[in-house]
């Protein structure tokens, strides 16, 4: 109902004022008026878009540093993180060949229990699969006594 009112007062409003019509030259004055006032609002954005642009590199650079920076102590951690690996490896090796007698140089597994399986196939395969012979096989006669009379009897028997 309040609807109905207000339309009605404002239709009498406007049926009571005349229509005001404008030259062209009262046309331009407004225009010119109101683009002064959209100018002096805006008039420092030149000013405003210099500052935000250097504003924006300066913080390019500043992310570009920074990332430099990341990326700097990623590849120090990665550094770091290999050569404790290499030492552990090391002591690992260590270990195994002290224990079982095979040179370090020849073990490459990467854990413990792999140096260890690796170093009992070495051995393995490096023990002797023949007899140990001495003196080309031959039977020697265990002598007794002194030195100078087993010397006597070996020259004697090869001199003759």
């Amino acid at each position: 109902m309040t609807d109905m009112i207000n339309q009605e007062v404002s239709t009498a409003e406007t049926e009571s004022k005349p229509e005001r019509t404008f030259t062209q030259a009262e046309v331009d004055k407004i225009v010119e008026g109101r683009l002064y006032k959209e100018r002096q609002r805006y008039s420092d954005y030149d000013d405003l878009k210099a500052k935000a642009t250097k504003y924006d590199e300066a913080e390019e650079a500043s992310k570009t540093e920074l990332q430099k920076a990341q990326d700097k102590i990623a590849d120090y951690e990665k550094r770091y993180n290999e050569l404790v690996k290499a030492h552990e490896l090391s002591e690992i090796r260590a270990r195994v060949s002290k224990e079982t007698g095979v040179p370090t140089e020849l073990l490459t597994a990467d854990t413990e229990e792999a140096c260890e399986k690796q170093a009992k196939a070495i051995l393995a395969f490096a023990k002797p699969t023949y007899p140990a012979v001495k003196d080309a096989g031959e039977v020697r006669k265990v002598t007794s006594g002194k030195t100078r009379d087993q010397f006597k009897d070996w020259f004697e028997s090869n001199i003759k």
